[in-house]
């Protein structure tokens, strides 16, 4: 036996044991457009929150799904990723403290509204306010988090926030509303 068919018996012994199949599809090395990245990142599940603050007397939100809690334990650390074009984060940032929502499965429809460009985003919501800083948040939802900015890192055509947390309720009850392919689902009991 050659070198190369001991190579290749080792090879697909290996396989085997690992139950790894052998696929005729390949990753392309071509870059992705940005149509096909969207697609393909919405194929990642992700919770959806809303980001709320009182700005001068004004409640003002903003939607997003790019939202990721345990960044840091000490000091306590979520990341927001905002698009750059966005032009609701740019009064939010003002904000001595952000009001985050994880939205619960039945708040879908509050979750279009509250991302809207036309629509009055609070007409008929039910809002809450934390005792610590008078955080602005969206009454129902799974989880409440009240943070300050802690920093701002510029990532390609997104801002990274980094939200240090100072409180929080976890609504045990109400399960998240989730974000996949595209649409809204309820997590399966």
């Amino acid at each position: 036996m050659t070198s190369s068919d001991e190579r290749s018996a080792v090879e697909t012994s290996a396989r085997n044991q690992l139950n790894v199949a052998t696929h005729t599809e390949i990753i392309r090395t071509v870059a992705p457009t940005a149509r096909e990245l969207r697609e393909a990142f919405s194929r990642y599940p992700t919770g959806v929150v809303a980001v709320c603050a009182d700005i001068d007397g004004t409640p003002t939100a903003m939607v997003a799904t790019s939202f990721s809690v345990g960044i840091s334990f000490d000091p306590p650390l979520a990341a927001l990723a905002v698009q750059n074009s966005s032009t609701t984060w740019p009064s939010l940032r003002t904000a001595d403290v952000l009001g985050i929502s994880v939205l619960a499965q039945d708040q879908a429809e509050a979750c279009l509204q509250l991302s809207s460009r036309t629509r009055d985003r609070f007409s008929g919501l039910e809002l809450a306010r934390c005792e610590l800083d008078c955080a602005l948040l969206v009454e129902g939802a799974s989880m409440w988090l009240e943070g300050r900015i802690h920093d701002e890192v510029a990532a390609g055509d997104h801002t990274l926030v980094l939200i240090e947390l100072r409180a929080l309720k976890v609504h045990e009850a109400r399960s998240p509303l989730v974000y996949h392919a595209m649409g809204f689902h309820a997590i399966a009991s």
